[in-house]
């Protein structure tokens, strides 16, 4: 195990695992883990540890569930660990007296090239905006969420057929990488942060809400179709459909002009096309899910739903 450096790991969901695996299988001593709470799921409720703590737990880390990153108790259990060096990984926001802990400082993964798409659904936004590239960046926490100074970035091109859960798999795993050679480069003092260009911060990637999902059929088909895929597989752009909630999980844009439509309104053959009509252009459906159903096929929903 490579002693010099005490790490603190902080995160919680699946997109951190991968951070805190390389870590642990390149010997690098993580003493402690902060997480989420155990949060309850499904109909006995039962509480489900986070993806991040089954991982500590399974490499003998230490963990600490704080309800309140203030608090006194948590901020003497964390200072007991006397980390040089706190790695955040899709985490929460952390006061000072957290972040300013460790000597070597606290650094954060973040999904884009900052400062662009700073906030907490770059990978969304990016796509949602039909950017041809994103990325990711280590940078040290400072007070404003994700201002601190930049130290590593690496570039991820976004292809045509991504959407959301392509490109989340793919900047997980490269994060990683990028988490490991950070570490390496702090431990050796071979690191020259760069203060960030204000200038370069463009778009912002607020949280996704209900309502941000919800389709515009005024907008274009390719920004339409660009809002699908930022949002699907989850939490899924969605309109109504015969009265009901429905997402639309996949879809492309049709060449087919449809005449005397307004935008919203659709077209099927109802064995297996399904095309709305948007601000400019046409949009064809390709994958959706009714309200209370699973998701479909087209040709497999139209088989089943008769639409008027």
């Amino acid at each position: 195990m490579n002693k010099k450096l005490k790490i603190v790991f902080m995160g919680t969901p699946e997109f951190a695992v991968p951070s805190l695996k390389i870590l642990v299988n390149n010997a690098w001593n993580v003493v402690a883990v902060v997480t989420a709470p155990d949060r309850p799921q499904g109909r006995g409720q039962k509480l489900i540890p986070s993806p991040v703590k089954e991982v500590a737990l399974a490499n003998g880390i230490p963990v600490l569930q704080p309800t309140n990153l203030k608090s006194p108790d948590f901020i003497e259990e964390l200072r007991s660990f006397q980390a040089d060096l706190q790695i955040v990984v899709a985490f929460r926001m952390l006061p000072e007296v957290v972040w300013n802990m460790p000597p070597k400082g606290t650094f954060n993964l973040h999904a884009s090239l900052l400062p662009n798409y700073r906030g907490a659904a770059p990978i969304n936004w990016a796509i949602i905006n039909g950017e041809k590239e994103t990325g990711l960046t280590t940078f040290f926490l400072k007070h404003e969420i994700d201002t601190g100074s930049i130290i590593f970035q690496e570039k991820e091109p976004i292809y045509l057929e991504d959407n959301v859960g392509t490109l989340y798999e793919r900047l997980m795993g490269k994060g990683a990488k990028l988490v490991l050679k950070t570490v390496e480069a702090i431990e050796k003092n071979n690191i020259q942060s760069i203060v960030q260009d204000e200038n370069q911060a463009i778009h912002h990637a607020p949280k996704i809400f209900k309502e941000t999902c919800q389709i515009d059929w005024e907008k274009s088909a390719i920004e339409i179709h660009n809002h699908i895929r930022g949002l699907s597989p989850y939490p899924a752009a969605w309109t109504f459909l015969d009265g009901k909630t429905c997402k639309i999980i996949r879809s492309e844009i049709s060449d087919v002009n449809i005449e005397g439509l307004h935008a919203g309104e659709y077209r099927s053959d109802g064995k297996k096309e399904l095309l709305f009509k948007t601000g400019n252009g046409t949009l064809k459906i390709l994958e959706l899910q009714l309200e209370g159903k699973k998701k479909l096929g087209i040709e497999e929903f139209l088989r089943g739903y008769k639409l008027p």
